[in-house]
């Protein structure tokens, strides 16, 4: 028998996850679609199926769910779906959680200890080489179909990362169609060993390298401009001693130091150089490019990694966790180790993102979720945007209790100046406690929405989305 869900921060409100799959043809809309909408949102986002095994579980580990909303003609059709892992099916038929938290094999069923689950799928969701795949850090992504979302299983790009593992974060360059990614720990459980590796526009691997790190360390996301790709090591550490030990598998360690490594991408990962910077952290950047023999990156920056604690378990202060947009200038002239940081902007974000055509390239216009009045960046009500040339702020403040998953551009044409478009981002009803698909002009986000496609459940808060055009 499946046991009830406990009362954790992490499985209240719309952190709790659905019980259920759905599908919805036509959802009531609200306001008028604009007609170059033509195509489909995917959201992905932690969803457990079973109440967890111990103590320890995590916002972050949960099971994936897609949601997908097909747009067309001004009509909105929905359906949500599980990704299928190995851990999602070995678990569905048991009916009950079999991993411990983080896969620990201390509170593991003894029915799965020695088995890979296949990870979680459950973070970012991307089209590529024409598959769709759901991401998580630790694993292999997995192919799902498109329309059905139907799981198509782990894709190790036709045997050349066979064994490995991808990041949840892969960048996709606008000018070439290549991806470019990496992922850390490939030697083992929180072993320094990182890979870096890049895709041609149909997704064959062209390129794949191992260096080592200064530490292990949560490396959840990088950058790449044109001809530079970034590596952030901050001290989010992660410990195989600590967690057999029943202690926190990755803590907050600023000890450790902060490094950014920074490689050309055409060189060789030997000649990476380390830069160093007081201890702070990031899981999202929002662009980065190059400017004057000088790398430009703006960044949502913590002063420490947010709800994860010290190494003895300890709590983070609430007061640091909050993350502002910060500048990191590195001046690749320079004979110094270090770079500059400056902050941007005021109110706390996160999921900061940017028109993507211009990933990797100088840009006008940022996008992110806020928070007001909150330490942690937990629900956000407050949709941004940032115009860089003028320094301006538009915001639009959701009402009391309501909060928005992380904004998604969406240009009116693929011409279309940078910033001519559209932000989609589903919306949490609070009073109703139900969710909304939100479509704002993104250049009058101030005026709130200009279209809102209503569901009569709840997306659960997620991680990140992406938007194929039809």
């Amino acid at each position: 028998m499946s046991q009830p869900f406990p009362e954790t921060p992490f499985f209240r409100g719309n952190f709790a996850p659905i019980t259920f799959e759905a599908e919805a043809d036509n959802l009531p809309v609200r306001g008028e679609l604009p007609k170059a909408l033509q195509g489909t949102l995917y959201r992905n986002g932690p969803n457990p199926q079973f109440a967890p095994r111990d103590a320890n579980h995590h916002w972050f580990i949960g099971d994936g769910m897609v949601h997908a909303f097909h747009i067309a003609d001004g009509r909105v059709a929905y359906r949500n779906r599980w990704v299928r892992t190995p851990k999602w099916r070995l678990e569905h038929d048991a009916r009950r959680a079999l991993f411990g938290s983080w896969s620990n094999p201390l509170t593991s069923d003894p029915s799965v200890i020695g088995k890979d689950g296949g990870g979680s799928a459950n973070t970012n969701i991307i089209w590529h080489g024409n598959k769709l795949l759901a991401l998580e850090e630790a694993h292999l992504p997995v192919a799902l179909d498109p329309e059905t979302l139907a799981t198509e299983g782990a894709w190790d790009f036709a045997g050349a990362l066979k064994g490995g593992k991808v990041t949840a974060h892969p960048k996709c360059d606008p000018e070439t169609g290549e991806m470019v990614f990496f992922a850390y720990s490939v030697g083992g459980f929180f072993t320094q060993t990182m890979v870096y590796g890049v895709t041609d526009k149909t997704g064959r691997v062209t390129r794949l390298d191992r260096f080592e790190a200064p530490y292990t360390s949560m490396v959840h996301d990088f950058l790449v401009t044109r001809n530079y790709v970034l590596f952030p090591i901050l001290p989010l550490t992660g410990s195989l001693e600590r967690a057999t030990a029943g202690k926190p598998a990755f803590a907050w360690e600023p000890a450790k130091g902060a490094y950014v490594g920074v490689m050309q991408r055409a060189a060789a990962v030997s000649t990476i150089r380390w830069f160093q910077c007081e201890p702070c952290y990031v899981f999202h950047p929002m662009n980065a490019y190059e400017e004057d023999g000088k790398i430009v990156a703006d960044v949502m920056q913590y002063e420490s990694a947010p709800l994860f604690p010290g190494p003895d378990g300890t709590p983070i202060s609430p007061r640091t966790a909050g993350a502002r947009l910060t500048r990191w200038t590195f001046d690749l002239a320079s004979n110094s180790d270090s770079f500059d940081r400056a902050q941007i902007d005021d109110l706390s974000g996160e999921f900061p993102r940017l028109d993507e055509r211009f990933a990797g390239l100088p840009y006008r216009h940022g996008y992110y979720a806020a928070a007001a009045g909150r330490d942690l960046n937990a629900e956000f009500n407050i949709l941004a945007h940032l115009d860089y040339t003028t320094g301006t702020r538009r915001i639009y403040r959701l009402p009391d209790g309501d909060s928005t998953s992380e904004p998604v551009f969406v240009p009116a044409r693929q011409d279309a100046p940078e910033g001519d478009g559209y932000l989609l981002a589903t919306i949490y009803r609070a009073a109703d406690k139900r969710s909304d698909l939100a479509v704002f002009d993104a250049a009058s986000v101030d005026r709130g929405p200009i279209a809102l496609a209503e569901l009569s459940h709840r997306v659960p808060h997620g991680f990140h989305g992406n938007w194929r055009q039809a």
